[in-house]
């Protein structure tokens, strides 16, 4: 079935081919009232555009039979066009479609400007918590989501769920309406462009499909892949995925820790900002630390004394963890900081640590 961006674009079409109808209806009769009549340019103008707007003023010159029978096909064959004129334009002005296609243009030209954001290719339940997480971390997102009736709902508030971070329903999402698996609509979300992907379709198959476009489109694309089987995995990473996530596993080993390590999963709760007094785990590269703190170990940089947040990791260059890095330790280049705390304690740290 045909999208509703498609719509628009046959809705467009139709008015250019009315525009060409009418532009062709002119040169026709411009050019058989010179032919047939022997009327110069202005009166072959002007005989043309009061038969087709019928006003009955007064001929330049009485017709000849040929020019009558010429002037009755003329008058029939621009009756079906007045028709169809009213019938398209009465689309674009009492259905708004010209305003729909304004709206889809002036998006489109957005998201040509966007760089380093983040693609979500399906807005499901995993799709919408992605798109909520991202946004509250600042990143910039463009939504591909094949139901135009579903995006409608969710940005005019229907749904109750809060877009936009203003605490209130809907907001203003960037979206490209199609089929994600379709290459033309992942370069119009920008692909190319894009940081990172993450497809949460339903259907693994087109999660594979997708991977393996992106992939191909954005060699350097972060590409973030949802799975419902195991098997899926696999096929996912061969695609091109970096990681595959599968919701409904870790739902089930979630509500299993539960029963045997209730207080491990409340704290990851906490991290993961499923609990009302939701911690921060954030990220700082070496690259990104001031230049007067480089070159100090973990115990000289103090850290923990200094703005109450708590380095438990520290991911080096070679790939390696270190799971609560020894406080000798001094960061290289390549290294990246695991910082925990709360909101307040992480935005300290990155005041006073963070190169502006």
């Amino acid at each position: 079935m045909l999208n509703d961006r498609i719509l628009h674009g046959l809705n467009f079409n139709r008015l250019l081919l009315a525009i060409v109808l009418s532009v062709l209806s002119l040169v026709i009769g411009m050019s058989g009232f010179m032919y047939i009549e022997g009327f110069n340019l202005i009166e072959a103008f002007y005989m043309t555009v009061i038969t087709i707007s019928t006003v009955g003023f007064g001929e330049v010159h009485p017709l000849s039979d040929p020019g009558r029978v010429f002037v009755s096909f003329y008058i029939l064959y621009n009756l079906v066009l007045v028709a169809y004129l009213v019938s398209v334009l009465s689309s674009f002005i009492f259905d708004g479609e010209l305003r729909k296609l304004f709206r889809m243009y002036r998006t489109d030209q957005e998201i040509k400007s966007f760089s380093g954001h983040v693609i979500v290719c399906g807005f499901g339940r995993n799709g919408r918590r992605a798109y909520q997480e991202l946004r509250a971390n600042g990143a910039r997102v463009v939504v591909v989501e094949e139901s135009e009736e579903l995006m409608k709902n969710l940005t005019q508030g229907r749904t109750g769920e809060d877009y936009n971070g203003d605490g209130m329903p809907g907001g203003n999402i960037f979206s490209v309406s199609g089929d994600a698996t379709s290459d033309l609509v992942l370069i119009q979300a920008g692909v190319e462009r894009a940081s990172a992907l993450i497809t949460a379709l339903p259907k693994d198959a087109d999660n594979v499909f997708v991977a393996l476009s992106a992939r191909a489109l954005n060699p350097n694309l972060k590409i973030i892949a949802r799975a419902s089987l195991k098997t899926s995995e696999s096929k996912l990473l061969s695609a091109g995925a970096d990681s595959v996530v599968m919701p409904d596993e870790i739902g089930g080993s979630h509500m299993a820790k539960l029963v045997v390590r209730p207080e491990v999963i409340r704290f990851l709760d906490l991290i993961s900002g499923l609990s009302a007094d939701k911690l921060r785990l954030e990220e700082m590269a070496y690259a990104q630390i001031r230049l007067e703190m480089r070159g100090l170990s973990i115990r000289e940089m103090d850290v923990r004394s200094v703005t109450g947040a708590t380095i438990i990791g520290l991911r080096q260059a070679t790939g390696s963890l270190l799971v609560s890095p020894p406080v000798d330790y001094v960061p290289a280049p390549g290294d990246v900081l695991l910082v925990l705390g709360s909101e307040e304690q992480i935005e300290n740290f990155e005041v006073r640590f963070r190169q502006l």
